[in-house]
């Protein structure tokens, strides 16, 4: 039986993040993705031209639409614009109660353009944190949760923590922003793990945010624990990164199917009734 992820975000119309980074991810991983979307943001790879949000009772009877009939092995649940947007997405949460919840606090987008109201942090922390299993802020993302500066390992260490005390089950504190290795932290509430990759100079990573929370939502949809889940994502969002595409005029997305594109697709003559 297949696994099946959901996500719940915003769109973005030039395919490197959101919704659309998120079912390539899926896929990409063998998993079949379902999507709720929340905004639809005009954007490409230098600018975000608009933001149009869908209204919060249309929201819910996306999120109905899917447990009524397909249900869910995961959810990744990215960009909330509002704190209208969020409660809705909080109230079917807590109504359908789905596993494997991996909340991409998403609050600005790589060209800067705040794609979070700023003045609904409150009710993002207050409604959708505490639902989360796995909660994957960056470094400024994590400050501003936090309310504290971080600016070392034992600062990322610390927030981690912290959000871990305001109700997260796994907080894993995303390093890009920093210098040196790709280091992210991650608590489980007892032990502290550390991830890292090479860092790679790109100026291509549009949506390596949503790419890397949704690899982590595939992972535990396929069954593998929190650890191993983490680790499969990290390599796979670094791959994605080190094949990034040079197009559009500012951030280029990443390769989500760059193993398919260097192998191929397998082409088989014997039916598959799986």
């Amino acid at each position: 039986m297949i696994k099946k992820a959901l996500t719940i975000a915003g769109s973005d119309c030039s395919g490197g993040a959101g919704i659309q980074a998120d079912l390539k991810t899926f896929s990409a991983h063998g998993v079949y993705g379902m999507s709720v979307i929340v905004s639809v943001v005009a954007e490409n790879t230098f600018r975000v031209i608009d933001i149009e949000d869908v209204s919060p009772p249309m929201i819910e009877k996306q999120i109905d639409a899917i447990f009524e009939d397909i249900g869910t092995d995961a959810v990744k649940v990215g960009m909330l614009s509002r704190a209208e947007c969020m409660l809705a997405v909080a109230r079917k949460l807590r109504e359908y109660k789905p596993e494997n919840v991996v909340v991409d606090p998403v609050m600005v987008a790589k060209n800067g353009h705040p794609l979070m109201d700023p003045d609904s942090a409150d009710t993002l922390i207050r409604e959708i944190l505490p639902l989360a299993d796995v909660l994957t802020p960056n470094i400024p993302e994590a400050e501003k949760i936090t309310a504290m500066k971080i600016g070392s390992v034992a600062d990322m260490e610390a927030a981690a923590k912290r959000i871990h005390e305001m109700g997260v089950k796994y907080p894993l504190v995303k390093g890009g922003h920093a210098m040196g290795d790709a280091l992210d932290v991650l608590y489980d509430g007892k032990q502290m793990w550390h991830f890292s990759s090479e860092r790679i100079e790109t100026k291509n990573t549009h949506g390596t945010g949503c790419t890397f929370s949704s690899a982590i939502a595939a992972n535990l949809a396929l069954g593998f624990d929190l650890y191993e889940a983490v680790k499969r994502a990290k390599d796979y969002v670094t791959t994605a990164i080190k094949h990034s595409l040079d197009i559009g005029k500012g951030h280029g997305p990443t390769h989500h199917f760059y193993d398919l594109y260097r192998r191929g697709l397998v082409i088989t003559t014997e039916r598959e009734d799986s």
